[in-house]
């Protein structure tokens, strides 16, 4: 699974993370590459909404993108959010977008998740293997 972060720094050769983050990927092609559903509507922005663009870019990056989502995912979702907000009621924890929790349930059913914020999944989902690029050599 790849992070919506990692995408964009590898489209807009980031000069930070752009060179490692696709490291990152080349490094793990073989194993296959794919992306969340969510992962998908959060580029559209980066494309001006140009499904046919967007979909150019992750072929030739050779990231699936058709993976759907299922009932297993939705049910790590609903546990990680109601963690999440009781965290927070007690004031634990930090403000998470409900897409990292989406992205981080998906992310179970697969081989880990590339992210260079690991910590906004870490505390959510502690059995996920995260890869960082930008503080890791690829695997």
């Amino acid at each position: 699974m790849i992070d919506t972060a990692v995408l964009i720094d590898v489209l807009e050769d980031d000069p930070a993370f752009g060179a490692a983050s696709a490291l990152a990927l080349d490094a793990r092609a073989e194993d296959g590459l794919t992306i969340c559903p969510v992962t998908y509507v959060e580029l559209a922005p980066a494309f001006e909404g140009q499904r046919a663009l967007q979909e150019e870019f992750l072929a030739g990056v050779g990231i699936r993108f058709t993976e759907n989502w299922t009932s297993e995912d939705t049910l790590a979702a609903f546990d990680a959010w109601n963690a999440h907000v009781r965290r927070r009621r007690r004031g634990e924890g930090s403000r998470r977008p409900i897409a990292d929790l989406l992205i981080g349930a998906f992310s179970l059913r697969f081989q880990g998740l590339v992210t260079r914020n690991p910590a906004d999944f870490r505390t959510a989902f502690p059995g996920l293997t995260l890869h960082d690029p930008s503080t890791s050599p690829p695997a």
